[in-house]
């Protein structure tokens, strides 16, 4: 699949390589900064690109232009990484399961996995079913000639398995749950279908010039402790185990209870969200890379109140291994400007107090 100019990219030296000096746990001198979904939303930039198009599928299924996205918070933001535009559903389309991106109202299944018998139209996947993903990170690695890593992704088993026998997105997601007490064995034969066609992914991901990866398990904090660990840590486990080639990241959003079995895993870095004091994190992970996790509310505020608060964050992770974020995706309304005053504040706060490890 890849040609040798592409390999050739993938081993080129990077001109900044903060990101993944700070998830390896090597001393950097400054804190490294990135944004969860910055590529879109909030930039006009981006929406000129998605006008367009007629969906936001075809956005992410036509490799020059998820490029062409992936790019501009590079250009325009400066932060430290590039993440490739794509989404983590693509994986049960490829599986057999297509979704549709309702404007305003998110994914939506017109069929969903109901039963053991639905299975049977669920394939695990090979991996080239995705080649347009591989191809925009070709295509990006080009592109960014080096500036900057860039990072590839995939959705945790059990968030994907929640949209699959959901059909859509909901603040209960009460059919999947119910599906793991009704029919728990039809549930890990889908979630090992899932891990399986997860770590392909990733490792063509990889193949194809990505940088580090992470996996976004962002309904965890739905479930009870006793169901995460039994229906979503064990498979992030096995995907922990089989990516070894790049650094990888989990952020498993709402699992403040489980961060010390995640800490466990054979992963550089655990991503935060904004209800996990940095303080609590360090003590609980000590030896690993940690990633966050501001509130994405703060970058409504004041210039003065998000310089406060960004300091405040740094300072909390100070001595450890951090890569600076929000504690999740940045939101669609947010003024570009304040999202600069951030990263600015991360570069400067972090040089000048000797943040960075």
């Amino acid at each position: 699949m890849l040609g040798e100019c592409f390999i050739y990219l993938c081993a080129m030296p990077l001109k900044n390589d903060l990101i993944l000096k700070a998830a390896n746990g090597e001393k950097v001198p400054r804190t490294p900064v990135w944004l969860m979904r910055q590529a879109g939303r909030i930039l006009p930039e981006y929406r000129a690109v998605r006008e367009k198009l007629g969906s936001f599928k075809e956005l992410v299924e036509t490799p020059e232009l998820a490029a062409e996205v992936t790019i501009q918070p590079v250009d325009i933001l400066n932060v430290d990484a590039a993440i490739i535009f794509s989404d983590i559903l693509v994986i049960p389309e490829a599986m057999g399961l297509r979704y549709q991106m309702i404007e305003k109202k998110g994914p939506y299944f017109p069929k969903i996995v109901g039963n053991a018998g639905d299975l049977s139209g669920i394939n695990t996947i090979e991996g080239e079913e995705l080649s347009y993903v591989y191809r925009a990170i070709e295509i990006t690695k080009s592109e960014l000639n080096g500036r900057v890593p860039l990072i590839g992704f995939a959705g945790a088993p059990w968030t994907i398995f929640a949209y699959m026998t959901e059909g859509s997105g909901s603040k209960t997601f009460s059919k999947a749950r119910r599906f793991l007490y009704q029919q728990p064995d039809t549930a890990h034969k889908l979630l090992e279908m899932l891990t399986e066609s997860i770590i392909r992914y990733l490792k063509l991901q990889i193949k194809a010039g990505a940088d580090m990866v992470q996996i976004f398990d962002s309904w965890a904090g739905i479930l009870t402790p006793h169901h995460y660990r039994q229906f979503s840590l064990k498979y992030l486990d096995r995907i922990a185990s089989s990516i070894s080639e790049v650094p990888l990241t989990i952020f498993a959003k709402g699992a403040w209870f489980a961060l010390e079995d995640i800490g466990k895993l054979d992963c550089n870095t655990i991503g935060l969200d904004w209800n996990v004091d940095p303080k609590d994190a360090t003590r609980i992970l000590p030896g690993k890379t940690l990633q966050g996790n501001l509130d994405p509310c703060v970058l409504y505020a004041d210039n003065e109140d998000i310089i406060r608060e960004t300091n405040k964050m740094l300072d909390g992770f100070k001595g450890q291994a951090h890569i600076a974020n929000l504690g999740h995706g940045v939101y669609p309304d947010t003024d570009p400007e304040k999202v600069r005053i951030f990263i600015e504040t991360v570069k400067e706060y972090s040089i000048s107090n000797q943040i960075a490890k």
